[in-house]
């Protein structure tokens, strides 16, 4: 299972940063939505992968024995999912006043000084 979220996360990777590489906003974006959830799901892999125990201390225990599955990795990505998506709201909304300023999805245009001031 570890195997497969590793190579999962490889391809979210490499794609995310291809798709950044790309002259067009909307592939940027898209770029930076991947990387993004590869970065959540590093994060839950790096927590450990424990199935079928639970998270918290049971009521006839005074601590926690034994495998369990570690809830911080969780809320960490819990968090990252809820800041990513701001942030790609927020990206939405600036690309598309860009589309509408320059007229062209090229990051190109966007080096070129305006020169009819």
């Amino acid at each position: 299972m570890e195997l497969l979220l590793i190579i999962l996360i490889g391809v979210l990777y490499a794609t995310g940063i291809f798709m950044m590489l790309r002259r067009s906003m909307v592939k940027l974006l898209i770029g930076l939505i991947l990387l993004g959830n590869g970065a959540n799901m590093l994060i839950f892999v790096l927590g450990g992968i424990t199935m079928g125990k639970p998270p918290i201390i049971g009521d006839s225990e005074k601590i926690l024995s034994g495998v369990y599955a570690d809830p911080i990795p969780q809320a960490l990505i819990l968090t990252a999912i809820v800041i990513s998506f701001g942030l790609q709201a927020f990206a939405i909304v600036l690309l598309k006043r860009v589309y509408v300023l320059i007229e062209t999805d090229d990051m190109n245009d966007l080096n070129t000084p305006d020169t009819d001031i």
